[in-house]
């Protein structure tokens, strides 16, 4: 993806995953934390940091550049990136030590709620001229024990061919290659799309300038984006990724795990297919 006068900004892309999460606030909600557990982990993130600062022998210069990068941070609105690039993957991590089922990952900052639903054999909506190579994504939601869920939901959502993300790129329309397409009796579906490019993390702000500071890379490979739900079973947010592709093994936020990659192959009529099925667990 090359920047031009099309590319999402930092703070524009900062104010819309701000909007987006207050509007989800009850999805987001928080847990009716006791003041003890605040004190425990609140003390051991601080802890950590100040045990950064003697390890490492944090100057006051430092501190002072440390402190006005985190005041711009906040007031570019550029928190929800911030988190969902560099933190989100930890809690996933630990979430994931007590789920089974379809392996997770992080949400990231670019889900929009509220897209258009469609029945079990959908394409996403896209401009006339969309550019990428025809993918068709299909599967089953199942449960544990392998029954099917009908009517399971898969929301699905992705950057294009540019790697630009809708709702976020001036450009695009509104609902750009985003969905939630609804599973058939037998808990299948079929979603056909273009398979996404690599994206890279605004750099205009300060979460760019600290990626550069740090002599670090801001790309994300490509990726497909889901939410999998079904009544009285845990929902599973995830993203899939493609064999091959670039920044696999080094994405800027750690979010990959080899269960998924995708391998997607031609199929009769020249477009990429690949099927994926979703387990569930009981909620």
């Amino acid at each position: 993806m090359t920047t031009t006068d099309t590319s999402p900004t930092a703070a524009g892309s900062g104010a819309n995953a701000s909007e987006a999460f207050r509007a989800s606030a009850e999805r987001h909600g928080a847990a009716d934390t006791s003041p003890e557990r605040v004190s425990t982990v609140v003390s051991a993130v601080l802890e950590g940091v100040h045990k950064a600062i003697r390890d490492h022998d944090v100057t006051y210069p430092e501190f002072q550049a440390a402190k006005a990068w985190l005041m711009e941070l906040g007031e570019g609105g550029e928190w929800p990136l911030f988190l969902d690039v560099f933190v989100e993957h930890e809690v996933e991590a630990v979430a994931a030590r007590s789920q089974n089922g379809t392996v997770g990952t992080i949400e990231g900052p670019y889900y929009l709620p509220g897209q258009p639903t469609f029945g079990s054999v959908a394409t996403l909506p896209q401009r006339d001229d969309e550019k990428g190579t025809p993918l068709v994504f299909a599967g089953q939601v199942r449960d544990l024990d392998g029954t099917p869920l009908a009517g399971a939901e898969v929301d699905i959502w992705q950057a294009d061919a540019d790697g630009y993300y809708s709702g976020f790129a001036p450009h695009l329309p509104e609902h750009n290659l985003r969905g939630v397409i609804t599973a058939d009796d037998e808990g299948r579906f079929e979603i056909t799309t273009v398979q996404p490019a690599p994206y890279q993390v605004p750099t205009d702000g300060p979460t760019g300038k600290m990626i550069s500071a740090a002599g670090w890379h801001p790309w994300r490979p490509a990726h497909l984006h889901l939410m999998v739900r079904a009544d009285g079973h845990r929902q599973v947010t995830t993203q899939l990724y493609f064999r091959g592709g670039d920044y696999l093994s080094d994405d800027v936020a750690s979010a990959t795990k080899d269960d998924l990659v995708l391998d997607p192959a031609p199929g009769d009529d020249g477009r990429l297919r690949v099927d994926y099925d979703f387990v569930l667990e009981a909620a």
